[in-house]
């Protein structure tokens, strides 16, 4: 854990001290993201702090490569350079768009590009694992379309779960720790080489979204942007990629389905990915393009519960770790039941998220306040009988 320890560090606190100087770069330029009525900060913020954890990325991976630990990883294989050009792109595309606005076919076809680059220099899966059923073994016309659907696929999970202040990375940051725990296990299991770099990327991921999230927690005082969400998203593709579409053996012997390896990013990824499908389902019942924002995410949904900027981001992180702990915990104790503690977790954050004091006083609050906007009612002067009576 040396040398892994090293690169967590020279991540995170490179890309902590950088933001401070793409924070004021940012302003400078004018990269800065003003309120309207489909976000939820209220003043003027800087932008493309992605800048700060591509650099620091890019320079943690190159002391990674002067380590002896990683020598395997960096000797006789394109797969390194491979991740840092793929993430060179993507990178360059999310800047743009934090920039001036890049069309949405153009943002795409960046993705595409990006998942190309990681194919060509190897960074691709061999398997597939169906649940209950056996892996399959991909042909080389699948192998590039998986590729790309795969970075497109998580890049835009992780956009889009970039909503509020401080949730893109400390999900990623829960989710790539996480990964790199299991990539551990499957290591000390004689499942992973020596030379797979997919451990190596989710701990740079770990260590950029460390750095970056002091700068980034509510109230951020810089965002991240599409250039470090969509950075994040090409990370953890491609770690994912590398160690659970490379192994063929059944892991441990445990229950086929939670170690199925292809599977594991959907239980660690498990709140983005879940978002951008309820995104896609909802946005096609209004027959919407599905690039038209909305507020009707996760977590403007948990904000309109009554729960407060922060309370929300950290319900969140709590279901991504419960989520990598139903995935992690029975690959240390092979017992099956050990998912119970985890369900009853699931049900505490999910009774908290409902019935919190927060929300009772947000709606009672809102009752109040219907009833303070409905007009008085008109009543009618009460007349005495005899004047009534002399009027007839």
């Amino acid at each position: 854990m040396v040398g892994y320890s090293i690169v967590l560090a020279v991540a995170a606190g490179l890309a902590y001290a950088l933001t401070f100087a793409v924070r004021r770069v940012a302003v400078r330029i004018g990269a800065v993201v003003r309120p309207d009525e489909r976000r939820v900060h209220e003043k003027p913020t800087p932008t493309a702090g992605g800048a700060a954890m591509y650099l620091a990325f890019l320079f943690a991976m190159a002391v990674a490569s002067q380590l002896p630990q990683f020598r395997p990883v960096f000797e006789g294989s394109s797969e390194p350079l491979g991740v840092v050009l793929a993430a060179s792109v993507i990178f360059a595309v999310g800047l743009v768009d934090d920039l001036r606005e890049v069309s949405a076919p153009a943002k795409l076809a960046g993705m595409v590009l990006a998942g190309s680059v990681l194919y060509f220099l190897g960074v691709t899966m061999f398997y597939f694992r169906i649940p209950f059923a056996d892996f399959v073994s991909l042909s080389a016309d699948l192998v590039p379309l998986l590729t790309v659907m795969w970075v497109v696929g998580i890049a835009n999970a992780l956009n889009l779960i970039d909503g509020l202040d401080g949730l893109a990375a400390g999900i990623v940051a829960i989710a790539a720790a996480s990964f790199f725990v299991y990539g551990d296990r499957l290591f000390d299991a004689g499942l992973l080489p020596p030379d797979n770099v997919g451990p190596l990327v989710a701990i740079i991921a770990l260590g950029v979204c460390i750095g970056f999230l002091p700068h980034n927690f509510h109230p951020a005082r810089v965002f991240m942007g599409d250039a470090g969400s969509l950075l994040l998203g090409l990370l953890m593709a491609a770690s994912t990629m590398v160690v659970g579409g490379r192994t063929a053996d059944q892991f441990s012997g445990q229950t086929y389905f939670f170690f199925a390896p292809i599977f594991i990013p959907f239980f660690i990824l498990g709140v983005p990915i879940f978002d951008t499908l309820f995104a896609i389902v909802r946005r096609s019942r209004r027959r919407s393009s599905f690039h038209v924002a909305d507020k009707e995410h996760l977590h403007h949904r948990l904000m309109r519960l009554g729960h407060g900027h922060r309370r929300s981001v950290v319900i969140l992180w709590a279901w991504t770790a419960i989520l990598s702990g139903l995935v992690l915990l029975p690959t240390f104790t092979n017992e099956g039941n050990a998912v119970i503690p985890f369900a009853v977790a699931a049900l505490g954050v999910a009774l908290f998220t409902l019935f919190h004091p927060g929300v009772r006083q947000k709606a009672e609050l809102d009752m109040e306040e219907g009833d303070a906007d409905r007009p008085p009612t008109t009543l009618a002067p009460v007349v005495p009988i005899e004047e009534r009576r002399s009027a007839n």
